[in-house]
């Protein structure tokens, strides 16, 4: 149509929330359907900080806010980082957004010029190069495989860096494949980094708490504190508070950058919830102790998971260290013939026959700049999670 913004010709929809509604619509049909494509914990909001919520209600918080946060979430959030990361920030260097993807976006489009780049590595959350793009900016996506752990190697990241690049956008643990880097792997990274002063870092730590196998969770600026004033440290209370739906998220960075992001935020969305921002006050500072409890039973599924999944023919799945998904590459199954008749040209094939056959949602590697490959959230029950490996051994055992 016409009158539509050019914009929209650099932006393609998001492919987890499409293959989400697809296995929705499906089940409203009466199909019996197990989705396994939205990234999103099956755990309830812990009960304090559904209390604070309630509070502030019944207290009347109830009005605007400061369009970047109230100040007692702006305190918990500078401990947090204190205390947790080894970083200190000011009020002025911390600002709260409508959920991590918001932070990200109103950074990206405070800062980028056209003809700008950012460096992606891939296989990456699917709203990175779509935001970038929609900022004007150009993405370049630099593919990480399984042999290198889909981490982004020192060489790679070097040879990515031009005159033009504006961002490293980094996120560990990984979306979608779980992938988390050790502190000398930020190390090595950092080090390039230290070397081209024009390039800024934005690392999303929307998943740090939830790592598993001793692993132990650092970012960047914390590994390379010469980095901090060039760092937009991001995260949020969606997964390891199991508040999605609540969609508060935050970042520190230097002075002048929040103050950008805040005067785009003014004139978008102004403040977050109030209301969700007082539970968000209580999550970063009340009991901490149920995201271990929540961890075991994750980390119970992954291993579960990886293992029904290489037991699939044609299908490899490594074992990521933190996050809740797995990738798994199904390379195997390509050119082989489903039950359908149709032939499984690429990972984009492989899931639309698995969900039409075996009724299992998952989404292809495609959409996230990696394939052949899919991945699947393991951040659902554990029966319903056994039953569709079950379907997946099922459907590729009947491939020829």
């Amino acid at each position: 149509m016409p009158f539509l913004a050019a914009a929209l010709d650099r932006v393609k929809p998001s492919a987890t929330i499409a293959v989400t509604d697809k296995a929705r619509v499906l089940k409203a049909a009466g199909r019996n359907v197990i989705g396994l494509g939205a990234g999103e914990p099956d755990f309830d909001t812990p009960d304090n900080i559904k209390q604070a919520a309630i509070k502030a209600i019944q207290d009347g918080k109830t009005k605007y806010t400061a369009v970047d946060g109230i100040p007692e979430l702006k305190e918990a959030i500078i401990a947090k980082f204190q205390r947790e990361n080894g970083l200190s920030y000011k009020p002025n260097q911390v600002i709260v957004g409508v959920g991590g993807k918001q932070v990200l976006y109103n950074a990206l489009m405070a800062t980028i010029n056209p003809g700008d780049e950012v460096i992606v590595p891939a296989p990456y959350w699917v709203s990175y190069p779509e935001m970038v793009a929609l900022a004007g900016g150009e993405p370049v996506s630099v593919v990480c495989t399984a042999e290198h752990g889909f981490k982004l190697q020192p060489q790679a990241l070097e040879k990515a860096i031009t005159p033009k690049t504006k961002w490293l956008i980094l996120n560990s643990p990984s979306n979608p494949t779980g992938a988390a880097y050790s502190k000398a792997e930020l190390k090595a990274l950092t080090d390039v980094l230290v070397r081209h002063p024009h390039v800024w870092i934005m690392t999303d730590d929307m998943y740090e708490h939830l790592v598993y196998d001793e692993f132990v969770f650092t970012t960047p600026a914390q590994v390379e504190p010469s980095l901090l004033d060039r760092t937009l440290t991001v995260n949020g209370v969606s997964k390891s508070y199991c508040m999605t739906g609540w969609r508060i998220g935050y970042a520190g960075g230097p002075a002048q950058l929040i103050k950008a992001m805040a005067t785009i935020q003014s004139q978008s969305t102004s403040n977050p919830c109030s209301i969700a921002q007082w539970a968000a006050v209580e999550a970063l500072n009340g009991p901490q102790d149920f995201i271990p409890k929540n961890n075991k039973i994750f980390k119970e599924r992954r291993d579960l998971v990886v293992s029904m999944l290489n037991q699939a023919s044609g299908i490899e799945c490594p074992r990521p260290e933190g996050a809740f998904y797995v990738y798994p590459s199904c390379a195997g199954t390509i050119g082989k013939t489903a039950p359908s008749g149709k032939v499984i040209e690429n990972d984009e094939a492989f899931v639309t026959e698995l969900l039409e056959a075996e009724g299992v949602a998952v989404v292809h590697g495609s959409a996230f700049g990696l394939g052949p490959a899919f991945r699947i959230s393991y951040a659902t029950k554990t029966s319903d999670l056994e039953d569709a490996c079950k379907r997946i051994q099922r459907f590729c055992g009947n491939l020829r």
